[in-house]
């Protein structure tokens, strides 16, 4: 058995997420916006209870798709609030369905999302946390809710901007 980050638990759910997506480059703004969301909605809670609701927060919002999210209304609202199988907390739901509008407006402004987020990717010298403050900052100032900097780190970490494997990690690669 390889060892791994010594933050990923014993469920399979969570050692797979480690060993094929965690830290990989994701450049599909969709999945970068998936990615983003998810970790909203992680804010205060086990990152292993997003990835047991995961299925069912793609099936409620719509794959993530920031155009499909541009039509929900305030009944969709509703509806969202009454599913179990998802996370239920009103505004984070709320903040997904803005951050989708801002996500479209940022991927139109900057050629894609992808372009945007990846521009804060630290280099060699930057600092992690200086560059998700910068990021969280850039985000809320667009528009988005629920991206302080502790999500837009995890997020930067997750989606492959910069490699977080601990070393004793067989996925580590020293920078």
């Amino acid at each position: 058995m390889p060892k791994r980050c010594g933050w990923v638990s014993d469920s399979p759910l969570y050692e797979h997420y480690h060993d094929s997506e965690w830290g990989r480059p994701t450049y599909d703004d969709q999945q970068l916006f998936e990615m983003l969301m998810l970790e909203l909605m992680q804010s205060g809670l086990s990152w292993l209870t997003v990835l047991k609701k995961r299925d069912a927060l793609r099936t409620a919002f719509a794959s993530f798709n920031w155009e499909s999210l541009a039509r929900f209304t305030e009944e969709d609202v509703a509806r969202l609030k009454e599913m179990k199988a998802i996370i239920r907390h009103e505004g984070k739901i709320r903040a997904v369905l803005t951050n989708a509008a801002v996500a479209r407006k940022l991927a139109n402004e900057h050629g894609s999302f992808a372009r945007f987020i990846w521009s804060f990717a630290p280099n060699k010298q930057d600092n992690l946390s200086e560059q998700a403050i910068a990021l969280s900052k850039a985000l809320k100032s667009a528009g988005m809710a629920f991206v302080g900097p502790t999500t837009c780190q995890s997020f930067m970490e997750a989606a492959g901007l910069v490699n977080s494997h601990e070393q004793g990690c067989y996925l580590y690669q020293p920078v």
